[in-house]
Formats: structure tokens, C-alpha cells, sequence
């Protein structure tokens, strides 16, 4: 019996009828296939940027084109995310998300052949820079919203915590197996093989019978601006929803993943740590943090329920890790606070996706998703400029530890403004005993 037949839409279990069970998820035959395709496309997806980041660099020299393929990553989330919501909700995610991995597919083919013929140019490069992108907005929301078909919101908070332990290792993965791709067999033949990558994924969607849920019986076609503003006035009426969202979009916006882009300058003034083991350690604290995270709230060992003041709570611990870790010049306290940070990341990312996930009305759900994928990977393209650009004045350091501030701030004031509008007894529904 699958979930939909358990659980007609009238009867689904609320937030306070989940219980903890570990590894529940991969109970549910679906969700193991679906979470080890989506921690191998994200880990082609990172072999990708290693090869193409790297190859760009060597024919072009271009310190303006590495800045250009952090925009074209993250723009395409900010301008189209909601879009492709909409998308979903009409027609099968499984389908959106093949239409993902074929873009991603297209990408690394165009970028082998124009390697091996020695054909690549500029514009070429900024173009394929931006259909990978896009690629990732077809695949990631999809991924999202066929998550919620899969598994129902009976097993939902194990399925996003053992996804985002899957995205995790597959950002961890990625840059190393790139690395060891271009080693083995260079970049031409290595970008071919990443290629192959996303064949598992398209290859078990095109017979997977999972997701089939029932669309809405009126199919509005995709209004981009007017698909945001209708998802915004219905977010508004929920209000550990628009919470939630505005969270994680907060985050993003002040703080986002800019100050991996800025490891390699923490790490001079940490005493001038050169590329190798010293420094992988730096880039990959943060990760494994989270991936302890991850594996100790699916076995249970967690000290808190699920609840939006929760979350909030994991958000400040992220934020105070950050900023001392801006602060610090010392290389073993700084690889502690990146662990704590990633081990706070991931706390607050499961919870805030899976109270968006249990909140969002079925018959939009799609264009919630977006929209919360609008404000948790769009924004990510401004933090680049508060802590790179703010910091050529001021230093990176001080430019790091003052958006922490500014998000923790950001953070007391939607505590308060969420307390202030839910009654107690709302406050005790809101709870989630997991």
C-alpha cells in the first residue's frame, strides 16, 4: 500500500504524529535508489566544476570568468526556481528531473568536445556555465518535490535528513574524485566519463513508478512573476512557513557558502597553509561537521524536537561558529569551528526543509518548494558580495564575523516575530515529536 492510499490528503499525519524511527526512510523501497542517484549526480556535479573550473583557468586566466561561474550558478536558482515549482505541479517531477540530467549531460559532453577539439571560446564558456546552472534548478527542486511522492510525510523527516547526509558526502566526494579524474586520465577523456555519471539517475527515473501522485484538476500554466507573488500570499498565511523561508533565505543572503570561496586567503592568514592535506582538512571541516550531524540525529542521538524555534536555535549556533572562526588565527580552533559550523548547518537545513516540506498546501507544493529553493540557493549569489567584495576594504575576516552578526540578528528577530504570532497552544501544535 503506498502512502497516498494510507494517507488520503484529508487524513495525513500532522507534525505532531511523526515519530523517530532511524533509517526509517530506506524502509520505503524507493528512497534507496532515489538518495544514492541523488548523491552521485551531486557528485558529478562537483567533478564537473573541478575539471571545467580548472581547464577554464588554464586557457583563459581569468579571475573575472571563475566570478562569472559563481553568478551563473546561482542566479538561474534566484530567477527560475518557483518556475519550475509551478512546473511540477502540473507535470511529473521524474520527468523534470531526466530533463536536468540530460542538460548536465549536455554540458559535460560540450565542454569534452570543445576540450578535445581546442574549440573552446569565452562566450561558449559563459554559456555552458549558465546551462549547468539551469540544469541544477530542473534537477534539484524536482528532486524536492518527488522526495515528498516518494516517502509521504510519515517518513519525511528521515528522507530529508538522509538526503541532505547524501548531499553532503557528494560536495565532500566530488572535489576529490575530480581531482583524482584529471589525474588518471586527464581532463579531456575525465570530462567524458563524468558524463556518465548522470546515467544512473535518468536511466532509473525513465522506469521508476514512484511519484505518480495526482495533479491538480486545473492546470495553470507557469506566470513567472505572478507564480511568485500568489506563492508569497499563500506562504504568508502560514506562518512556520514563511518562517522557515525567510530563514533560510537570510542565511543564504548574509552568509551563504562564501567564505569557502575565500578558504584560500583564511588559510594564508593561518600561516600561509599550502594546497595539501593541512588544507583539504579546511575545506572538508565544515563537511564532515555536517555529516556527523546527519548520522547522529538518524540514529537518534539528538538533545531537541523539530520546531521552527529549534531551527532558529541551530541558525544562531551556525552563526556564532562562523564568526569565530572568522575571528580566530589559530589553525586547530579554526578547523573546530568549521566543524561545529557544518555540524549546526545541517541541523538547521534538515529541520527547516522538513517543516517546509510537512507545511506546504499539496496543491502548490511545487511552487513552495521553488520558492524556498528561490530563497535558500538564489540569495546565495549576494552573500558573495558582503563577504568578498565588503571585504576587499575591510578584510575578509571582518567582513565574515559582521554578516554573522547581521544574520544572528536577522535570526533574534524573526524568533520574536514567530512567537509573537502563534498563541501557546499553538506553540505546543507547532512541536514536532520525532
Amino acid at each position: 500500500m503506498s502512502w497516498q492510499e494510507k494517507y488520503p490528503p484529508t487524513q495525513a499525519p500532522g507534525l505532531t504524529q511523526v515519530k523517530h524511527r532511524s533509517f526509517d526512510a530506506f524502509k520505503i523501497p524507493g528512497f534507496t535508489p532515489y538518495v544514492l542517484t541523488f548523491m552521485l549526480t551531486m557528485m558529478a556535479d562537483n567533478v564537473e566544476h573541478v575539471i571545467t573550473y580548472w581547464m577554464a583557468f588554464q586557457k583563459f586566466h581569468s579571475t573575472a570568468l571563475g566570478g562569472f561561474a559563481v553568478i551563473s550558478h546561482w542566479v538561474p536558482y534566484l530567477l527560475f526556481s518557483v518556475s519550475v515549482g509551478a512546473l511540477n505541479d502540473r507535470f511529473n517531477s521524474r520527468r523534470l528531473i531526466q530533463l536536468g540530467g540530460v542538460l548536465f549531460m549536455i554540458c559535460s559532453l560540450s565542454w569534452g568536445y570543445l576540450l578535445v577539439t581546442d574549440t573552446l571560446t569565452m562566450p561558449i564558456a559563459m554559456a555552458l556555465l549558465c546551462l549547468h546552472g539551469l540544469s541544477g534548478v530542473f534537477w534539484m527542486i524536482s528532486s524536492q518535490v518527488l522526495l515528498y511522492d516518494i516517502v509521504g510525510p510519515e517518513h519525511l523527516p528521515s528522507a530529508v535528513r538522509l538526503s541532505a547526509t547524501a548531499r553532503y558526502l557528494g560536495l565532500l566526494g566530488g572535489p576529490g574524485l575530480g581531482s583524482l579524474i584529471m589525474y588518471l586520465l586527464g581532463p579531456q577523456r575525465g570530462i567524458f566519463l563524468n558524463a556518465a555519471l548522470y546515467l544512473p539517475l535518468i536511466s532509473w527515473l525513465a522506469f521508476a513508478t514512484y511519484g505518480r501522485r495526482e495533479k491538480p484538476a486545473t492546470r495553470k500554466g507557469v506566470q513567472g512573476l505572478k507564480d511568485i507573488i500568489e506563492t508569497i500570499a499563500v506562504v504568508k498565511t502560514i506562518p512556520q512557513l514563511a518562517i522557515m523561508i525567510l530563514l533560510s533565505g537570510a542565511g543564504a543572503f548574509f552568509i551563504g557558502t562564501s567564505y569557502s570561496a575565500q578558504m584560500p586567503a583564511f588559510a594564508t592568514d593561518l600561516g600561509n597553509i599550502e594546497p595539501g592535506i593541512a588544507y583539504s582538512m579546511l575545506l572538508g571541516a565544515d563537511a564532515a561537521g555536517a555529516l556527523i550531524a546527519g548520522l547522529l540525529a538518524e540514529a537518534g542521538l539528538r538533545a531537541s524536537r523539530i520546531s521552527p524555534t529549534t531551527a532558529m536555535g541551530f541558525a544562531l549556533g551556525w552563526a556564532t561558529a562562523l564568526g569565530c572562526f572568522a575571528l580566530t588565527h589559530n589553525y586547530v580552533a579554526a578547523l573546530c569551528f568549521l566543524f561545529v559550523a557544518g555540524f549546526f548547518d545541517l541541523s538547521a537545513n534538515t529541520m527547516t526543509q522538513t517543516i517546509v516540506q510537512m507545511q506546504a498546501p499539496n496543491e502548490i507544493r511545487g511552487k513552495v518548494l521553488g520558492l524556498f529553493g528561490m530563497a535558500s540557493a538564489g540569495l546565495r549569489l549576494f552573500s558573495g558580495v558582503f563577504v568578498g567584495l565588503i571585504g576587499v576594504r575591510i578584510g575578509i575576516h571582518f567582513s565574515l564575523a559582521a554578516t554573522t552578526i547581521l544574520f544572528g540578528l536577522t535570526v533574534i528577530y524573526l524568533l520574536r516575530k514567530y512567537l509573537n504570532t502563534l498563541s501557546a497552544a499553538q506553540l505546543s501544535e507547532a512541536k514536532v515529536v520525532d
